[in-house]
């Protein structure tokens, strides 16, 4: 009883302060629904940016993965920070002085409109069939495990997820439908810093009762009972080998922290270039400290049960949670977790709901409609989408290499071909709107027939790397027959102030040094 009243109290907190915040907010105009009428500071960015990005799919899906594969994983995590750094040295700079509130908007001014309108209509596909249902299902798992929903409704386990699967869906669409992308980033503040002292928590108390009270001895314990566990140096036929760094994965994160509408729009909705910059770096700072969060649990998972749980490594964090909280900590650490879930959820939401009220209602069906038939669209589209991925989200159970990983795979088939042809925009200036279409297709397709129908014996990040080459040879073997017909040129809009921040260079030359320090540190117990 007392984890389910924390639990309601924690969850009522926020949305109480999310509706005292906003109830004065003009929220039917365009930018204020969309870009929360270009407000957000620094610390909202940030703490938006890391809770849109960590949720149950990383709190389960990672620490499954590192209880299975140890440390090897943290490349997914630490690299984030030398993409931060481009976003907030190159990109978003770029996408302010450009007035944008989505990135396929670039793709027009870049290319044409066909090309827009075929990446917003690509994005909301892997919006729909990958990331959205697999928040779900991650975050009923562990919400089910933690308060045992099956058994007090006398249920199936099955059913039980089910019936958390569609509470998290509805509550998570409230938040996106009627109080826009400034709900969704004052509601993720809250949680995300509850979620780094909550996921802080986590392997502190378990350490501290490991070490008998001494957290570092706790850890020593833990590294003498499996040093391998911490190595972040990933052999060739691991889960994670070292040289895919080098190949697919950079790519990879430059798309999702410098184009990615879910995350960037956090950056497009900065009251100025100063408050985006701060955001973004802080945000690499963040993701430098998450492994503790996301990672370690796991390992320590693997300390206390062995390899119990190898045939399904995504129970390993619940089954933690529950080993080393006392119950009143369990339902607040449970509402830090729904809050994880929803701002994920409804992150994705609202921005699905931007892209298809902007990129395809505005440009084809609507093409005279007011700020407020906009608005109305959006909040439609979020509603249909959101009944779509409950109905999908009990698909992706049983992932054979754990969630996270099957995450992963099906992102590169729409992340890597837009990667492609929006880095060719910014710096292949006779890269055509043809060379493009002909790229993003082709893309698409390669990475389907290589991954799901021949199942190439070759860890998928390299094969991002090589789709990655193919698609700017074939952009310029198109370009060559079909050539751009006017030079790209960005008008600055003036929308905004963009003067730099003054310790943007400082900052990013210490992400950048941690970063590779890191891998120098933890790489010796190879």
């Amino acid at each position: 009883m007392l984890t389910f009243l924390t639990f309601i109290a924690f969850i009522s907190f926020v949305a109480i302060y999310s509706w005292l915040k906003l109830r004065k907010e003009k929220l039917d105009s365009q930018d204020g629904y969309f870009l929360g009428g270009r407000s957000l500071t620094g610390i909202v960015i940030a703490g938006s940016m890391l809770l849109t990005n960590i949720s149950t799919e990383h709190l389960i899906g990672m620490n499954g993965s590192s209880y299975k594969n140890g440390f090897i994983i943290i490349g997914w995590e630490v690299t984030s920070a030398l993409a931060l750094v481009a976003a907030a040295i190159f990109f978003v700079p770029m996408y302010l002085k450009m007035g944008l509130t989505t990135i396929p908007q670039f793709l027009e001014k870049r290319f044409d409109n066909a090309t827009r309108t075929m990446v917003a209509f690509f994005l909301m596909i892997s919006f729909v069939v990958t990331l959205l249902p697999i928040v779900l299902y991650t975050g009923a798992i562990n919400l089910e495990s933690i308060f045992n929903i099956s058994e007090v409704l006398e249920i199936s386990k099955s059913k039980g997820i089910w019936i958390t699967v569609m509470g998290i869906g509805i509550i998570g669409s409230i938040y996106a439908i009627f109080g826009g992308l400034k709900a969704v980033a004052i509601s993720d503040t809250i949680n995300g810093y509850g979620l780094l002292i909550g996921g802080l928590a986590i392997p502190l108390m378990a350490l501290a009762s490991i070490g008998q009270g001494n957290p570092l001895d706790g850890l020593i314990k833990v590294f003498e009972n499996s040093p391998e566990k911490f190595n972040v140096i990933g052999a060739k036929g691991s889960v994670m080998p070292f040289e895919v760094l080098f190949t697919g994965l950079i790519i990879n994160q430059i798309y999702f922290w410098s184009m990615n509408q879910t995350i960037i729009q956090r950056a497009l909705g900065a009251k100025n270039l100063i408050e985006a910059q701060k955001g973004l770096l802080f945000t690499g700072v963040l993701k430098i400290i998450v492994p503790v969060i996301i990672i370690l649990p796991g390992v320590i998972g693997f300390y206390f049960y062995g390899e119990t749980f190898y045939d399904k490594q995504d129970m390993i964090y619940p089954e933690l949670i529950k080993r080393v909280l006392p119950a009143g900590l369990v339902g607040l650490f449970a509402a830090v977790v729904m809050g994880a879930v929803l701002s994920t959820f409804n992150s994705v939401l609202n921005s699905a709901a931007t892209i298809f009220s902007i990129d395809i209602y505005k440009r084809h069906l609507g093409v005279n409609s007011s700020d407020k038939k906009l608005v109305w669209v959006g909040k439609l589209a979020s509603t249909i989408l959101a009944i779509f991925a409950i109905i999908v989200a009990p698909m992706v159970a049983n992932a054979p290499d754990g969630l996270y990983q099957l995450l992963q795979q099906l992102n590169g088939i729409f992340f890597i071909p837009i990667a492609s042809i929006i880095l060719a925009g910014f710096f292949l200036k006779r890269v055509s709107a043809m060379g493009a279409k002909v790229a993003l297709i082709s893309g698409l397709a390669f990475y389907i027939i290589t991954i799901f129908i021949l199942k190439v014996d070759l860890h998928f990040i390299h094969i991002w790397g090589i789709e990655f080459l193919i698609n700017i040879l074939i952009m310029f073997v198109v370009s060559h027959f079909y050539p751009i017909k006017k030079e790209f040129k960005i008008d600055n809009l003036k929308i905004v102030d963009l003067s730099e921040w003054k310790y943007t260079k400082h900052m990013s030359v210490i992400l950048c040094l941690v970063t590779i320090l890191i891998y120098i540190l933890l790489g010796k117990n190879s």
